[in-house]
């Protein structure tokens, strides 16, 4: 994966300086062994994941990945250190590819993102000692280890943004290399030395210690013109592409005859660069894994053919073999009485084969099948060109038995071998179904695109079957807003009999209030309580007019915020069970609901159905969106937003 160059970070750290000055820093993500996600808060603007990948990349990202669901000890000890801190400034260090994040807390720590080599990631503490490393690592001159003292590597190369005259003259009359090789080597790498020499028109082969004060002062135009810019923040970031992709901050005269795309900012322009091979690297991943599970039965598959292969060989083999025996009865019966007259008479094993081998030279007809003769007595005859293994100390019609009883097992463990192949190709198949399932189902980072919500989806929300928008709290705020700022005159307040619940209410708009609307608006107001976490089946609830419901306490009591008293009798639906159905319905554009079965099953075919259960609900989440958004339509995001609070399980219909 191409890695960023210092240009690239010196874009990167002054936009991420402007955008996260003073931001918040909120959670940290460890989703890959060299990547670190650190999500901050930035006000006005809401969250902010930022991306680090050691030795690769750095830039803000829309593109969330999956993380690990036990995070490993960096992240944590981040979260630990920095949680609640505020960002202080961000810049690179020198013109290196190393960028300084200072924060500050209870007191003041520095994240040092080394971009170089395989990279790292590090926190330091306001003595710039360092607290934790990604990765440890030794040199002779460095050692990133915790409680070290933090050192910045050596400053290689010149730093094009002030760059002078006179240190260009320098640096060319101490070089023995060519203009080309001269640059790259001092940290501007091939491309942007290429740019360098095909602006200033000068032979990119030349000795650089031959160039002359008109040549130098071309070259140094050309760092002038393209650096310039850069150090007035006139980025122009873009994508180039012609059979091949890369990213630049800056317009370069080396591909102006390539397809460019244009963002808005650099690190826009990094997060579609970088997340669109992040993808690729995500399925090339999976796919290796999937075709070592799917390997595993296809070679356990061929193992267990050709062990039925070998079974039938001998079937057939051990037959023919007893058949030859019992074809050949008088020569090999013959064969076994000299056999066994010369051990009456104390003959060795070895004096009898010594005494085969020359009767066979001398033509005798009994030991013409004999090809050897081992020292236990075991005889290896040649018959019709089959080699047979009998045993001299026993009869003919025994050696011919042990044939037969040897096919005979082999046809037994035929029987246990198709049974194991058709196991085995069972396995196989399912294993192939999954991995295509799996492949197609593969959770690739979806674009998050900050969606404006209409105001009731910053609430809890469903459409009655019956037509009637139904709105509820998410909290203590929402609750507030239900009744102050949404519950009109001709409405329904409806809330669960329990501590902990949304303030729901029911909208008229001229509608009549059927008892299938109060009883939909029940489940739905006892779904999205604190009976949902605390694994209740059913609640209790209760409806009041619009009229019934004040903020205005009795004298010396006090009203929390978000709870409300209520005056005069209240109607009860009781044992409301608990069960919520999620679907994409179109109201007002397509968008996700929650809500009671029938009352999505209404307004659209494609919905899943949870209780209350043992699955988190991001997990939950990541089925649901699986099963309804063919469409691409929503995110992940959006399914956690309308779940209830508490885990979950799904219920298969």
């Amino acid at each position: 994966m191409k890695t960023m160059s210092n240009v690239d970070i010196f874009t990167i750290s002054q936009e991420l300086h402007d955008l996260l000055e003073g931001a918040r820093v909120d959670k940290s993500f460890q989703p890959g062994k060299d990547t670190v996600i650190i999500r901050f808060h930035v006000k006005g603007v809401g969250r902010v994941d930022v991306v680090f990948q050691a030795g690769v990349r750095m830039h803000k990202t829309q593109y969330p990945l999956l993380n690990p669901k036990i995070p490993p000890s960096f992240p944590m000890l981040l979260r630990k250190h920095l949680k609640g801190a505020n960002v202080v400034f961000i810049k690179q260090h020198y013109f290196d590819r190393v960028v300084e994040i200072k924060i500050k807390k209870d007191q003041s720590y520095t994240l040092i993102i080394e971009l170089f080599s395989k990279g790292n990631i590090i926190l330091l503490n306001e003595k710039e000692e360092i607290i934790l490393p990604l990765k440890r690592k030794k040199w002779s001159d460095r050692d990133i280890s915790s409680k070290k003292k933090y050192l910045f590597p050596p400053k290689k190369g010149i730093n094009p943004l002030n760059i002078e005259k006179k240190d260009l003259s320098e640096l060319f009359k101490n070089s023995e290399d060519d203009l080309i090789r001269t640059l790259a080597k001092n940290g501007l790498g091939g491309t942007y030395s290429e740019e360098i020499v095909l602006r200033s028109k000068i032979d990119k082969k030349i000795p650089a210690n031959e160039l002359n004060d008109y040549q130098i002062n071309k070259i140094y135009d050309s760092f002038l013109e393209i650096f310039t810019p850069l150090k007035e923040n006139k980025f122009k970031p873009n994508i180039i592409s012609n059979g091949k992709e890369n990213l630049f901050p800056i317009e370069l005269e080396l591909y102006k005859d390539y397809k460019h795309r244009y963002f808005d900012n650099f690190n826009e322009a990094a997060d579609e660069f970088y997340s669109k091979r992040v993808k690729n690297d995500i399925r090339e991943i999976q796919e290796a894994t999937w075709k070592k599970k799917v390997g595993k039965y296809s070679k356990r598959l061929k193992i267990q053919k050709e062990t039925l292969e070998g079974f039938k060989k001998t079937i057939k083999i051990s037959k023919k073999k007893g058949d030859l025996l019992y074809t050949h009865y008088l020569e090999i019966e013959s064969l076994l009485k000299v056999v066994h007259d010369a051990r009456s008479k104390e003959y060795s094993w070895m004096e009898i084969s010594k005494t085969l081998s020359e009767a066979k030279k001398n033509g005798m007809k009994e030991v013409q099948v004999v090809e050897s003769m081992d020292k236990l007595g075991n005889l290896i005859l040649d018959i019709e060109g089959e080699k047979i293994a009998i045993d001299s100390k026993i009869s003919l019609p025994e050696n011919a038995q042990s044939f037969y009883e040897k096919g005979k097992k082999a046809k037994r463990k035929t029987v246990g071998a198709n049974i194991a192949i058709e196991k085995t190709k069972k396995q196989l198949k399912e294993m192939e179904e999954k991995k295509e399932i799996a492949m197609e189902n593969i959770m690739v980072p979806q674009k998050r695109v900050k969606k404006e919500l209409k105001w009731f989806e910053k609430l809890r929300w469903f459409l009655s079957s019956d037509g009637n928008l139904v709105v509820g709290g998410r909290d203590a705020n929402t609750n507030e807003a239900v009744v102050k700022k949404y519950l009109d005159n001709n409405d329904i307040y409806m809330h669960s009999d329990i501590h902990g619940a949304s303030s729901v209410a029911i909208k008229g708009e001229n509608k009549e209030f059927s008892d299938n609307t109060l009883k939909e608006s029940a489940v739905f107001a006892a779904s999205f309580s604190s009976a949902w976490s605390k694994g209740y089946g059913t609640q209790d609830v209760f409806w009041v007019k619009s009229e019934q419901v004040s903020k205005t306490p009795e004298s010396g009591e006090f009203v929390a915020k978000g709870s409300f008293i209520i005056r005069g009798h209240r109607n009860f639906i009781r044992g409301a069970i608990l069960k919520i159905a999620i679907g994409i319905v179109d109201f007002e554009g397509k968008r996700v609901m929650a809500g009671p079965v029938d009352a999505v099953k209404k307004y659209t075919d494609k919905y899943m159905i949870v209780k209350p259960g043992y699955v988190k609900k991001e997990a939950i989440a990541k089925k649901i969106l699986h099963e309804i958004n063919k469409d691409n339509i929503i995110s992940l995001d959006d399914i956690v937003r309308v779940l209830p609070s508490g885990k979950c399980e799904i219920i298969e219909e």
